[in-house]
C-alpha cells in the first residue's frame, strides 16, 4: 500500500494557490492602514439611523468638501446615540448633527436644561465640543391617528392615562432614554406596556391599526402624511432638542477652513425646511445626497428660510427598484461585503483547524472547545458587535470582521473534528505499521480523508457570514446591508429589497461554487 492509494492529496499547484490567496489577505489587512496614514485624513462626518441625521450629515459634508484638500468622507448609519459617541469619542468620526436635549439629558445626564455654553464646557473633559446651532428643533412628541383622537376625545399627553386599552409601539431608543418613556409615564401616570419597533416601521404599523400611538420627531414628512394628531406635551416633559453640531475638539484645528464653512450654516435652517427635505427622502425616495446639495443651492442663493425647494429639482434623485438596485454603490458595496466574508471565514479556518486538529487527541478538550463555540452562535449579533465596539474603541471593519470570524468559528471547527474522527481506525494503524509518523498520517491520510467534511464546515460558515455580515452595516462596515439599514431608516421596501437581493445572490453563487468543489473532491476519492 502506498500513500497514494490511501486517499486524495492536494496537488502542489492547488496548495500553492491557497497559500498565496492567504498571503493577499493577510497583505490587504496590513497595507491598507499604513497607506492611509499616509494619505492626509479626511474631514469624518457621522449619523445616526434615521432619515434626518442621514440628510445632515450629507449637508455638513457638502458645506464643507469646497474647503477641504481631501474630499469628506461620510460614515451613515452608524446606530443610536451610543454607538455615534463612542465612535466620535474614539476619534472614528470628527462631528455629527446632535439635539441639545439629548446632550443634555442622555450624554451629560444634566437634572435640567443646559445652554449651548454650559454644554460646551461639560463636554470639554471628554474632547469634545458643541456648537452651530442649525436652527430648528426637533423634539420628541406623541402622536395617534386623528380618527382615533377625535373619537376618544384626545389631545393632550395626558388624555392617555384614561386610555390603557390603547397599544403604544415605540422606538427601541425612546423606550430606554434617560428622556424617554419611563420618565413620560412616571410624569403622566401612564399605565400601558409598550413594545419596541423600529421607528420607520412604526409609521407603518399604526397606519394599519397594528398600533395606536407612537413617539415621533417633530419634522417627520409622515405625521401630515399619514394624518396623525401629535399630542400636546402640557406638562412640559420634553426639552427642546435644537439642531447642533457635536465635534472632536481638535477638529477645527485639524480643518479650519471647513470648520469656518460649516459655522456659516448657523441658523440657516429651520423646521419647514427640515421637514421638506425629510418628505423628499421619505415620500418621493430622492437621494440624501442630491437633497443636501439642492438645499446647499437654495442657501447659496440666499433664498428665503421657508421657501420651498425649487420645482425644477423637487423630483431630482427619485428611483424605482431597479435604478436602486444598480445604483453607483453596488460594486462598492459588493467588494465591501464580499471581503469581509472573506476575510472572516478565511480567519475562522485558519485558526479553527488548527484548533481542532489539537484537541484530536482530547474529546475532552474538544468538548470544551465546541461548548465554547456553541455558546458564542447564542449571542445576538447586535449585542456582540455593541460589546466589541465598546472594548475595542472603534467602529467599522474590524469590530465587524471580530464577530464575522467567531459566528464562522463553530461550524468549521465542529465538521473538522468531525471529520477526524470518521477516518477508520483500521487505516491509522495500517498507515502506522507502514512507518508513517503521527504528522504524516494526519497529512496523507486523515486530513485528506476528511477534507470533504471541513469543506462542507466552511460552506456552512461562508453563507451564515454572508447573511450575518448584513449587520456590520448598522456600525459603519458597509457591504450590502448599508441598503438594508437605510431602507429600514426610511421605511423604503425598495431600497430593503435592493440590498437584501444582491446578498441573497451572493450566497447563491457562494453555495454553487462549493457545491462544484464538493462534487470534483468525491471524484476524486471515487
Amino acid at each position: 500500500m502506498t500513500k497514494q492509494t490511501l486517499a486524495p492529496t492536494l496537488s502542489r499547484k492547488q496548495t500553492w494557490l491557497v497559500t498565496a490567496l492567504i498571503a493577499l489577505l493577510v497583505q490587504g489587512m496590513w497595507v491598507a492602514p499604513c497607506s492611509a496614514q499616509i494619505q492626509e485624513v479626511p474631514l469624518r462626518v457621522g449619523s445616526k439611523r434615521f432619515t434626518e441625521s442621514y440628510i445632515l450629515a450629507e449637508l455638513l459634508a457638502q458645506q464643507a468638501a469646497p474647503h477641504s484638500r481631501v474630499p469628506p468622507e461620510v460614515r451613515q448609519g452608524l446606530g443610536n446615540t451610543a454607538i455615534v459617541l463612542d465612535a466620535l469619542r474614539a476619534g472614528q468620526i470628527d462631528l455629527y448633527a446632535e439635539y441639545a436635549g439629548t446632550i443634555a439629558q442622555e450624554i451629560l445626564k444634566a437634572p435640567g436644561p443646559m445652554t449651548l455654553a454650559q454644554m460646551h464646557q461639560a463636554l470639554a473633559p471628554q474632547g469634545l465640543g458643541v456648537g452651530i446651532a442649525l436652527g430648528f428643533n426637533d423634539g420628541y412628541a406623541m402622536a395617534l391617528r386623528a380618527t382615533d383622537a377625535q373619537r376618544l376625545g384626545l389631545s393632550r399627553v395626558s388624555d392617555l392615562a384614561a386610555q390603557p386599552q390603547l397599544k403604544l409601539g415605540l422606538s427601541n431608543e425612546f423606550i430606554g432614554r434617560a428622556d424617554g418613556w419611563k420618565g413620560l409615564a412616571a410624569r403622566y401616570g401612564l399605565k400601558q406596556t409598550p413594545i419596541g419597533l423600529d421607528h420607520g416601521l412604526a409609521y407603518d404599523a399604526i397606519a394599519t391599526g397594528q398600533i395606536d400611538v407612537m413617539d415621533i420627531y417633530t419634522t417627520d414628512a409622515k405625521i401630515d402624511f399619514l394624518g396623525l394628531r401629535v399630542l400636546i406635551d402640557d406638562q412640559s416633559y420634553f426639552p427642546r432638542y435644537d439642531a447642533v453640531v457635536l465635534y472632536r475638539l481638535d477638529m477645527p484645528v485639524r480643518h479650519p477652513q471647513a470648520w469656518a464653512a460649516l459655522q456659516q450654516l448657523e441658523g440657516r435652517i429651520d423646521e419647514p425646511m427640515m421637514i421638506a427635505m425629510n418628505a423628499r427622502a421619505e415620500l418621493k425616495g430622492v437621494a440624501f445626497d442630491v437633497i443636501a446639495r439642492d438645499q446647499l443651492a437654495v442657501l447659496a442663493q440666499a433664498a428665503a428660510a421657508s421657501a420651498a425647494l425649487p420645482s425644477s429639482t423637487s423630483d431630482t434623485g427619485a428611483r424605482g427598484f431597479w435604478a436602486k438596485l444598480w445604483a453607483p454603490d453596488l460594486t462598492r458595496l459588493a467588494r465591501q461585503h464580499v471581503m469581509l466574508v472573506a476575510v472572516a471565514v478565511a480567519l475562522a479556518s485558519v485558526l479553527g483547524i488548527p484548533l481542532a486538529l489539537l484537541t484530536l487527541r482530547s474529546p475532552r478538550i474538544s468538548a470544551m472547545l465546541l461548548g465554547a463555540t456553541g455558546l458564542l452562535q447564542t449571542v445576538p449579533s447586535i449585542a456582540l458587535l455593541a460589546v466589541l465596539i465598546s472594548m475595542l474603541g472603534v467602529i467599522g471593519t474590524v469590530p465587524a470582521l471580530i464577530a464575522l470570524t467567531l459566528y464562522a468559528f463553530l461550524p468549521v471547527m465542529r465538521n473538522t473534528a468531525a471529520g477526524l474522527h470518521q477516518v477508520p481506525t483500521g487505516l491509522r494503524q495500517a498507515a502506522m505499521s507502514l512507518g508513517l509518523t503521527p504528522l504524516q498520517c494526519l497529512r496523507w491520510i486523515e486530513l485528506p480523508l476528511a477534507l470533504p467534511t471541513i469543506v462542507a464546515g466552511v460552506r456552512t460558515a461562508t453563507a451564515i457570514a454572508i447573511g450575518t455580515a448584513t449587520i456590520a452595516a448598522f456600525v459603519g462596515a458597509g457591504g450590502f446591508g448599508e441598503r438594508i439599514v437605510t431602507g429600514l431608516a426610511l421605511n423604503d421596501r425598495a431600497l430593503l429589497l435592493a440590498g437584501a437581493l444582491p446578498a441573497a445572490l451572493l450566497a447563491l453563487l457562494s453555495e454553487s461554487a462549493f457545491e462544484l468543489w464538493e462534487r470534483r473532491l468525491r471524484r476524486r476519492a471515487a
